[in-house]
């Protein structure tokens, strides 16, 4: 499976449907939410290649309709321990530091059914509204 193409530009759908998803989306169309992370197996799975910095992405909602262009100002892989402070932050998502930030992606992606691990490898994206 491939992920949407909309506009000649690959998609990017963020969270789990329904509340989570417009919350993240709103943070994003406010300027708060600049980074997102995701598994890099993930990419694998689906047979997606990483973004690349200049990349223009489009972010969906629960209808697969377009809500924001970003423009990919950073990305890189890193292991789940090593995430840093300052990529957690630029996520918005109101984290009050790292542990917490730990915390919340454990629980996310183990109800997703991908328990994650210190040597998880992470993909964590960083993002401009375009």
């Amino acid at each position: 499976m491939t992920w949407p193409v909309v506009d000649g530009m690959r998609s990017i759908e963020l969270g789990n449907p329904g509340g989570q998803r417009a919350e993240l989306n709103a943070l994003v169309l406010a300027g708060r939410k600049r980074a997102t992370a995701g598994l890099l197996s993930e990419y694998a799975e689906e047979s997606e290649p990483l973004e690349h910095v200049g990349e223009r992405l489009v972010i969906l909602d629960d209808d697969r309709a377009p809500v924001a262009t970003v423009e990919v100002t950073g990305i890189e892989v890193v292991r789940f321990a090593d995430v840093s402070w300052d990529f957690a932050a630029a996520e918005g998502e109101g984290d009050a530091d790292l542990e917490e930030w730990r915390a919340g992606h454990r629980r996310y992606w183990a109800a997703q059914g991908t328990p994650v691990d210190d040597d998880t490898m992470i993909v964590c994206l960083r993002f401009v509204l375009a």
